[in-house]
């Protein structure tokens, strides 16, 4: 086969299609215009510690769990080394001065949560049975050959993650300690699907997981099947305009001028920005003005914590703190009050450190708060900037110090970075850092596929099917599956996992 697959953008989209494309046979051209691949998987290093921009931990990696399943079809697992977070608390709720402690597995997830809510058991437990139930009946978490359209049962779609939550049970504090993790989604109440929330807890509860050294090994292991196959992964290499004849794409045009022909087209770009890329009039006016009116989930703003050396012990948690009982506040916090919630964790540098040389501290941020400086290039937006950025990260780090003690005198400097640098380096719309925002009440309107009006141009990516690594991954099996068939991909993922 000497079919070409143009693929704009190396997030971890656009590297898993072409590592599946590449491995049947596909010639792939992987196209992005950072110096840096990866996307979301990027890490950047200052003064000899590395920090994780997006991918901060995974789920699912024990032997025969779906993640490590994936993670072994692409030739991962050589490369990609883990250490396990606390099996006891690997997230830890912290509301209004009380902790509680999410253990993997649902028995111990109950068992845990249930020594606080005593009278609560038998709601937890309905609660992880539906979690459960809506995985398993998700035929690319389980890997079963799929014979219907429907990938997910309509009622797990149009039916919200706050609403099941509450129904579930009717002790206001468990709801919210339910719904404690989802700055992991950026969930917003009454909107996000309850399977976002399902498939994201059911994840994470079968077993929680650090990349030691960093989630750039990923990317940097798929680059590296990709060109051992056969295939281009150009760097510096930014689309301008997708050309199409009359029917088809037929080339992309670079920043540089040159043209790059091919077969199929796959974007890893955000929709919004795809559609920019095309003049034609195979794309409608009506599904232009449907993509940008599209509502993104929110952005963040992040502390990255360089520790003094051998200061610090190494957290084997992720904290989620709240000040206040109201974990669905997300884009809508109150500006005086900011922040009033935050994650908080260490990266884990090798599988047996004691010490933590680095932490993340993220809270939500809308972009309006940076609007203002929009227009400029990263490293040159002005004094009154780098104000603003302080004095956000001096607020952040006392609210840290009132829920860890200590920590501020352990750490030897830190960096920052907002809704615009994470726009300017990851490519998201609006340093959005989920992409579009799923809405249970329009799940028709608020869900991209990956087929668009031009038969051979496809998307992937975190706005198509889901986010996350695994949401990522299995929209790059759909996608790929346009050109290979769906099944004939589940049937290698199997074979290669027997």
């Amino acid at each position: 086969m000497d079919k070409h697959v143009v693929i704009v953008g190396s997030g971890l989209g656009g590297l898993t299609c072409g590592y599946i494309l590449a491995k049947n046979g596909y010639r792939v051209s992987i196209l992005e215009k950072n110096a840096q691949l990866g996307g979301c998987l990027q890490n950047f290093v200052r003064h000899g510690v590395k920090f994780e921009t997006g991918m901060h931990y995974i789920g699912s990696m024990e032997k025969g769990q779906t993640l490590h399943k994936f993670f072994t079809y692409l030739a991962l697992l050589p490369d990609v080394k883990i250490r396990s977070l606390d099996k006891a608390a690997y997230d830890v709720i912290s509301i209004a001065g009380e902790r509680f402690a999410f253990a993997n597995g649902a028995d111990n997830f109950v068992a845990s949560l249930a020594q606080r809510f005593p009278d609560e058991r038998r709601s937890l437990q309905r609660y992880m049975q539906t979690i459960k139930q809506v995985a398993d009946e998700s035929p690319l978490h389980s890997l079963r050959r799929i014979d219907n359209i429907a990938l997910l049962n309509l009622d797990y779609i149009k039916r919200s993650a706050s609403e099941f939550i509450e129904s579930t049970t009717s002790n206001t504090l468990l709801r919210q300690v339910l719904a404690g993790n989802l700055p992991l989604y950026a969930g917003v109440k009454r909107k996000t699907p309850l399977y976002i929330h399902a498939l994201v807890n059911n994840f994470y509860n079968e077993s929680t997981y650090r990349i030691a050294g960093g989630s750039d090994v990923i990317a940097k292991s798929l680059v590296r099947s990709i060109r051992a196959m056969g295939g281009s992964v150009r760097p510096l290499a930014q689309v301008v305009g997708i050309a199409c004849d009359d029917s088809k794409a037929v080339s992309v045009t670079l920043k540089s001028g040159e043209e790059v022909s091919g077969d199929y087209f796959i974007s890893n770009i955000h929709p919004m920005r795809t559609v920019e890329l095309l003049d034609t009039h195979l794309i409608r006016k009506s599904y232009r003005q449907r993509i940008a009116c599209l509502q993104n989930t929110v952005s963040n703003f992040t502390v990255y914590i360089h520790f003094k050396k051998n200061t610090t012990p190494y957290l084997n948690s992720n904290l989620y703190h709240y000040n206040e009982p109201n974990v669905w506040e997300g884009g809508g916090y109150d500006k005086n009050k900011w922040p009033g919630s935050f994650l908080y964790m260490h990266l884990c540098s090798s599988i047996d450190q004691q010490h933590a040389d680095a932490a993340i501290l993220m809270t939500y941020m809308n972009f309006d708060e940076v609007a203002q400086w929009e227009g400029t290039g990263i490293g040159r937006r002005g004094e009154d900037y780098e104000a603003f950025k302080v004095q956000k990260a001096e607020r952040m780090l006392d609210e840290l110090e009132k829920q860890m003690p200590g920590t501020r005198t352990n750490i030897e400097r830190y960096y920052t970075s907002t809704p615009l640098t994470y726009r300017d380096y990851t490519g998201t719309e609006k340093g959005s850092m989920y992409g579009i925002l799923r809405d249970c009440s329009e799940p028709a309107q608020t869900v991209v596929s990956q087929r668009t009006r031009i038969p051979n141009l496809l998307q992937t990516g975190q706005n198509i099917n889901s986010h996350g690594i695994l949401g990522v991954i299995i929209g790059a099996v759909i996608t790929s599956g346009e050109l290979l068939g769906i099944n004939a991909i589940l049937k290698q993922i199997v074979n290669d996992n027997q």
